[in-house]
């Protein structure tokens, strides 16, 4: 990894990965690399590809949806790893990367002669990660779809209605947890490897992830010995912080603090709430829960969400109504937060929107573009170029 001129409008320009996953968690990582300027080749069965690109509807105008949003930047070659002459080819490309991604069921490189510890011999500066849903020991002939995930690592448990069934999150929300736990792994040894030379394995697994974002909640259990369980929108240890409703529908409140509480009760004209014995700290507010928010709403319902989002707003306190993702979207066009960018094909032409990478950078990153590969796109000029340069190379730039 070389940034010696300090160019950061590209910090990975001059890293080759080799991109053997498939699905969400492996893509969504690798395109990460890509949006900083890595070179991705995305390895793909012959025929069918990568599942996703067949995971529809909905379609937009050159695919699945599911599969061009994590696979921008990135070239595809085609290769049956059943066959020696690709499986020769994926060996190349491996022997070649800096970084090797893979998702296949525990044992399953390693059975192709793919595995860290054959690859590191010729190549002792790769950066291997794999990714598995519940690791390579007792968890290995698990299946580790996300669903299953959130089901068996408690997420479920504490999503949904109180009284209600439990319910998975609206996102495959394990997987893109995973995904970053990938990529700050992989720039993590990335920057070690600088220094050391050395390469390094990665291991990751999708409840590993899950458990380390569940945060105040599993340390309440480790900590406390409680059990968190369902309260819908509600906060386990803030209050008010979930949706109140109003005259024509419900209202996000969020009051960190008792300022902000506060001015809530200002503006609903019911100042003397800040100074009750009930409510005038956090925790009595936690422990008053049920009379207290009786109380919001028979206030809140005398005007519409917009309203008081105007007016809580105004004064502080942090409100909003209930969006959908393009309201979500358009919010953070006119915050100035440019939140998408344009993908093009490669005549150039603009082929549709994608969310951009969150992070944003000064001085600026120099935007990639591409929009998602074609099944086996790049084939021909990886083959040529595995062929004609056996050894490995570093300058492999796009």
């Amino acid at each position: 990894m070389d940034n010696s001129a300090g160019d950061l409008s590209r910090p990975l320009e001059g890293i080759l990965v080799a991109d053997f996953s498939r699905i969400l968690a492996g893509p969504l990582a690798t395109v990460t690399l890509a949006d900083l300027g890595a070179r991705v080749i995305k390895v793909e069965r012959p025929g069918t590809g990568d599942d996703t690109r067949g995971w529809g509807p909905p379609y937009s105008a050159t695919g699945a949806t599911y599969f061009e949003g994590i696979n921008r930047n990135k070239e595809s070659i085609c290769l049956d790893l059943t066959d020696a002459a690709d499986l020769k080819l994926a060996r190349a490309l491996a022997l070649k990367a800096d970084v090797l991604v893979e998702n296949f069921k525990p044992g399953g490189m390693e059975k192709l002669g793919l595995g860290y510890d054959a690859l590191r011999q010729e190549n002792p500066g790769l950066v291997y990660a794999s990714i598995t849903g519940f690791g390579s020991a007792g968890g290995a002939d698990l299946l580790g779809y996300d669903f299953l995930v959130q089901a068996l690592g408690g997420l479920m448990s504490i999503t949904g209605e109180a009284d209600g069934d439990p319910m998975k999150v609206g996102v495959a929300l394990v997987d893109v947890l995973t995904a970053k736990d990938t990529a700050i792994g992989i720039l993590a040894a990335l920057t070690a490897r600088a220094a050391t030379g050395r390469g390094a394995r990665l291991e990751l697994n999708l409840l590993s992830s899950l458990q380390g974002a569940l945060a105040n909640q599993a340390q309440a259990y480790l900590g406390a010995g409680v059990i968190p369980t369902r309260m819908g929108n509600a906060h386990p240890s803030i209050v008010p912080y979930q949706l109140l409703d109003c005259a024509d529908g419900p209202l996000a409140v969020a009051c960190g603090n008792d300022g902000q509480f506060a001015r809530l009760a200002r503006v609903l004209g019911v100042e003397t709430l800040a100074s009750d014995e009930r409510f005038a700290t956090n925790s009595a507010r936690v422990s008053n829960r049920t009379e207290l928010i009786d109380i919001l709403h028979g206030r809140l319902a005398g005007a519409s969400a917009h309203s008081w989002e105007l007016r809580l707003t105004e004064a502080d306190v942090p409100a909003g109504r209930v969006a959908t993702i393009g309201e979500g979207i358009a919010l953070a066009e006119s915050l100035g937060l440019a939140p998408t960018i344009d993908v093009q094909d490669a005549s150039g032409r603009a082929v549709g929107r994608q969310i951009r990478h969150p992070v944003s950078w000064t001085p600026p990153l120099a935007p990639r573009t591409a929009a998602p590969p074609a099944l086996g796109e790049h084939g021909d000029a990886i083959r040529a170029w595995l062929t004609s340069n056996p050894s490995r190379n570093r300058s492999c730039a796009r």
